[in-house]
């Protein structure tokens, strides 16, 4: 049985020559095509977030990520306060608009 081991051993020592450049070749290749499929859509939507959020104005009509509509009545650096129904206000993070609506959007829905 020993020399079965033994054998096997030896078998497994032998690398087909360039096996360690392919090794090398796919990961590039493999993080690649995780590179376009995943990082970079990702840094495009985070930009286009920042450019959103930066773009902000009082008055302007926005919709939260928790689905709240409102219209924007005070900013600052980090916070908004949306005023979301007759003498209703709520304060948020900037970070958490999800879009900003046309005007005129929230008399069209019924506000």
């Amino acid at each position: 049985m020993i020399p079965f081991i033994a054998a096997a051993h030896a078998q497994g020592a032998e690398q087909p020559p360039g096996g360690g450049l392919f090794q090398i070749v796919f990961l590039v290749g493999l993080f690649a095509i995780f590179y376009f499929i995943a990082i970079r859509p990702q840094r495009k939507r985070q930009k286009e977030h920042q450019e959103l959020v930066g773009s902000l104005t009082k008055g302007d009509e926005v919709v939260t990520s928790a689905g709240i509509l409102g219209r924007i009545t005070a900013l600052d650096d980090n916070y908004m306060v949306l005023n979301v129904g007759e003498n209703t206000t709520l304060k948020f993070q900037r970070l958490h608009v999800h879009a900003k609506l046309p005007k005129g959007t929230l008399k069209a829905i019924g506000d």
